[in-house]
């Protein structure tokens, strides 16, 4: 049941005091400096190697011919790979480490669309098999595994995934894989992406998974709202993420941390932590900030501010299920403004698939402390729906001076809780009396 006691308030909010470093620069809070922009003492040009700007020559020699070359001069301080003006049609590649692929203004980094030669990668162990279909995965389109100090940055060039044929393979029911993401960075650690626009992508846009210290600023990441599971950045049992001062409008989750997926996630058993979301706007016909749904590997200390949704499904969504297991724990969700928006919050024990019929259905989640503060919303259909599982009630969940207003008409919008434990002040409309 929900209670209206500043004590108990105060109490939850004193749980996400001290979980993060922040950088000051002026009035700008910043966690940008957990990785420090590397300046390359080495550059070259992506048209050294034969690269042609054209949108028509192939240019997947040329990059796979410059990362090597990266790879194993191994220049002092890494080395810059620059792509200058024009659009550059390629097949799918690898980075490496010590290295900044450099897009300049007006360059474009484009996905071939034959797909037919696309590599196929093995699933990720905390998730067993594809995420769409069993076996194997098709590889990102930009790639990176066991990698160290990568930046990816440029003069707001565009990366351009093609995902339209990826999509309508989705919606015709042929895929045989896993379709790719757009950028993948696996087992990898001091990774920056700033200054660039991701467009298109065929599935996930960002993922970063297993990886730490990842830094992801001044973005723009776009997909039609109807384009299937285009989310935007995806942390995914990773730790120390900063994601900032970005634009993000695509058919899925804006942003969505997640660790795993059922058995799988369990026995992998790495959680997220320490993620920060701070000043991104952006719309969605699902949520804004999401945990989940797969979240097996347990996800805590989460904080996310500042943040502006239009035209969205859902402002801030905490979805897991029975067979996920893991611990969701210290969310803090502050400073958050939406316009016309399905549901305004929504913490959910009963959404998303499961791998296969191997999960356990007595590994059930456990979701304790939630803050939710400083959010007004207007044109929301629906203010809240808060249901935990029954013998895993959600506790901790807290409230405080939470505004969501409905479109005009007689009734406002309404909560409705089952299997939730916390407080609430200033929630207006009424929050939920069990």
């Amino acid at each position: 049941m929900f209670r209206a006691l500043a004590s108990v308030l105060l109490c939850c909010f004193f749980l996400e005091a001290s979980f993060w470093v922040h950088f000051s620069y002026g009035d700008l809070t910043t966690c940008s400096g957990i990785v420090p922009m590397t300046e390359r003492g080495d550059k070259i040009s992506i048209t050294d190697f034969g690269g042609v700007g054209d949108g028509q020559t192939l240019n997947t020699i040329a990059f796979r011919k410059a990362i090597y070359r990266i790879q194993h001069l191994r220049r002092r301080g890494g080395t810059l790979l620059f792509v200058p003006s024009g659009v550059y049609l390629t097949d799918s590649f690898n980075l490496t480490s010590h290295m900044t692929l450099y897009l300049a203004r007006g360059a474009v980094i484009k996905a071939t669309q034959d797909t037919s030669n696309w590599p196929l990668i093995a699933p990720l162990p905390s998730y067993g098999r594809g995420r769409e279909c069993p076996g194997g995965r098709y590889m990102s389109f930009i790639h990176g595994d066991g990698l160290e100090d990568v930046v990816i940055t440029g003069e707001n060039g565009t990366i351009d995934g093609q995902g339209d044929i990826w999509w309508n393979m989705w919606r015709q029911r042929t895929l045989q894989f896993t379709r790719p993401s757009l950028v993948e960075l696996v087992n990898s650690r001091g990774m920056v992406i700033s200054n660039v626009i991701f467009r298109n992508s065929p599935f996930w846009n960002i993922h970063p998974v297993y990886c730490s210290d990842v830094v992801i600023r001044y973005v723009t990441i776009v997909a039609p709202p109807d384009s299937p599971n285009t989310d935007g950045i995806d942390p995914d049992s990773s730790s120390n993420v900063c994601i900032e001062d970005s634009f993000i409008s695509t058919g899925d989750d804006l942003v969505a941390v997640k660790s795993g997926w059922d058995e799988y996630g369990i026995a992998y058993g790495r959680p997220s932590s320490y993620i920060t979301v701070r000043r991104v706007t952006g719309s969605t016909p699902f949520a804004g900030v999401a945990v989940g749904s797969e979240t097996s590997g347990g996800v805590e200390n989460v904080l996310a501010e500042n943040i502006n949704l239009y035209n969205s499904g859902v402002g801030v969504h905490i979805k897991t299920n029975i067979g996920r297991g893991g611990v969701i724990k210290n969310i803090t969700v502050s400073e958050l403004f939406m316009e016309n928006v399905r549901t305004g919050i929504k913490v959910a024990g009963d959404t998303g698939d499961h791998p296969d019929n191997n999960f356990n259905p007595n590994a059930l989640p456990y979701v304790k402390d939630l803050t939710l503060k400083n959010i007004w919303g207007v044109n929301v259909q629906r203010a809240g729906w808060m249901h935990g599982i029954e013998n895993a009630t959600f506790t901790g969940i807290c409230l405080s001076n939470v505004t969501l207003q409905g479109t005009t008409g007689p009734r406002p919008p309404s909560w409705n809780c089952n299997a939730i434990r916390g407080a609430a002040i200033e929630v207006k409309p009424f929050h939920c009396n069990k």
